[in-house]
């Protein structure tokens, strides 16, 4: 990291400390509340991110999904976080524009409003142009520099991250800060290649297709720092008038946004990670495209699976099932307190199962669970707070143009066909392969293990930690499910080679 930047960005930090010093010794005026000086102080956060730019941007993006992390202050501020700054001059962009596209750049557009753009972001500025054919367009240009200054920003937290992970063995326990950071970086360094998001665009393109009322614009051209595709007609959901749409159209759109995303987060596995109403264009007779695709979110399918189970035992009104599958979305920590994880599940899930359904919010309802998780010792995956995030954003978007739905009605009738990917999954003679190769692993791992234990006994080494939810029943069924699917598994495996031979 260059000594410049660190003097910056020393210099917004100390400004900040100084301001949140003077402030704690300052007499209080008449009239002051607490609440008004937590609520300051989180502004004043929120702006030093911003001066900061791009990188530490997105990192209060993502600490406004920690509850377990930040005051509910300053939370609230961080989500007011807008990649928004002055635009520059379009010269400015042209050199760029030269060494990406060639020197005969222009010819590849008929026009270019140069004077007013689109979209002015800390990480790229978008024009609208007008494609040779007379089709319309979008420029999108990566700022000057900014590859180089993210970069070096990302280099100083990954050195921070590791210093906090040494310090503080505890807190990192729980908190993963390196791998929570990871999942902030991953995404960013997407955002610095254009080609990537080109890749994106298309694979989300097809996710769309089986959808009456969605779309994706159409990659034009790409290049690392320059993107060409179409325009997208319409405007913000946010801004949209609805009355302009007929209610068919109103509620197509609402229900296949949602249910897109349902699809991605537990068929495909890959969703958006940022689906805020200015990413979601509508126009009447249109169907509604959805745009930037530089930041996306990827899912394992063991992890999604578990996150489906969550969900399904919030729709249960299942405290103690809400506990056990969410510890297996990460891992319990040596002093995590499962027990009272369950407990605090028992008394938060009614509270949710027993809410309006058109209050409920799944998104929010992950990042409370989140927070009884993390107090008690249980480290969560840096993927969900991502997850929690789509989902609220999702929602809140939907609720402007279709207020009157009920996502979990959606969900249900999306759970049909998950369920049935997911079994088809499972009966798939790849999976049914693996079961029967993991049982002989076991088998042929099984001597040296007894001989490992045994010996761990003898020498008075041996450190056994039990943590049950449910009992010992419970971890009885689960044992005899498990060995019941994987006899059903390597039973379709078996006939399934046999009818091909």
């Amino acid at each position: 990291m260059t000594a410049r930047r660190m003097l910056e960005v020393a210099k917004v930090l100390a400004e900040l400390l100084g301001a949140r010093v003077a402030a704690s010794v300052a007499p209080r005026r008449e009239g002051d509340c607490a609440s008004a000086g937590k609520r300051e102080r989180a502004r004043a956060v929120r702006l030093a991110l911003e001066r900061l730019g791009p990188f530490y941007v997105k990192v209060g993006q993502m600490l406004s999904t920690r509850p377990d992390f930040v005051s509910e202050e300053i939370r609230a501020e961080l989500a007011k976080l807008h990649d928004q700054v002055t635009s520059v001059p379009f010269e400015l962009f042209e050199p760029m524009l030269a060494a990406e596209l060639g020197p005969d750049w222009e010819r590849r557009f008929e026009r270019i409003e140069r004077g007013r753009p689109l979209g002015s972001a800390s990480l790229a500025q978008t024009y609208e142009v007008v494609l040779p054919g007379g089709a319309g367009g979008v420029l999108k240009i990566q700022r000057p520099d900014v590859r180089a200054l993210v970069l070096d920003d990302m280099a100083m937290m990954r050195r921070a991250a590791r210093l906090v992970a040494k310090g503080f063995p505890g807190f990192n326990a729980v908190m993963d800060v390196e791998s929570a950071l990871g999942a902030i970086l991953d995404s960013m360094e997407a955002e610095l290649d254009f080609t990537v998001e080109a890749v994106n665009m298309d694979h989300a393109r097809e996710l769309t297709a089986s959808f009456d009322y969605l779309d994706v614009p159409d990659v034009i051209t790409a290049t690392p720092r320059v993107l060409v595709q179409s325009l997208a007609p319409g405007r913000s959901i946010r801004e949209i008038d609805r009355d302009a749409l007929t209610e068919k159209e109103r509620v197509g759109i609402g229900r296949d946004l949602l249910a897109f995303m349902y699809q991605g987060y537990f068929v495909n596995r890959y969703f958006h990670a940022d689906p805020h109403p200015g990413n979601i264009l509508v126009a009447p007779g249109e169907r509604a495209h959805l745009i930037d695709w530089g930041m996306v979110g990827r899912l394992d399918r063991r992890m999604s699976m578990t996150l489906l189970n969550v969900l399904l035992a919030l729709a249960h009104n299942d405290g103690p099932g809400v506990a056990r599958a969410w510890v297996e979305l990460g891992r319990a920590t040596p002093g995590a307190d499962i027990t009272g994880f369950a407990q605090d599940m028992a008394g938060l899930v009614p509270k949710i199962a027993s809410a309006s359904l058109k209050d409920l919010d799944f998104g929010l309802t992950l990042t409370s669970v989140l927070k009884y998780a993390t107090r008690r010792g249980i480290q969560t995956a840096p993927i969900v707070p991502l997850v929690g995030k789509s989902f609220s954003n999702m929602e809140g978007s939907v609720r402007y143009l279709a207020p009157e739905l009920v996502i979990t009605d959606v969900f249900q009738e999306e759970l049909r066909s998950i369920l049935f990917t997911l079994a088809r999954e499972s009966m798939s003679e790849i999976r049914a392969a693996r079961t029967v190769v993991d049982l002989l692993i076991g088998h042929e791992l099984a001597p040296e293990q007894v001989r490992g234990l045994l010996r761990d006994v003898s020498n008075r080494e041996l450190t056994l930690r039990v943590a049950t939810l449910g009992g010992r029943a419970a971890g009885r069924r689960t044992g005899d499910r498990m060995l019941l699917g994987a006899a059903v598994a390597a039973g379709l495996w078996w006939w399934s080679r046999t009818r091909n031979t």
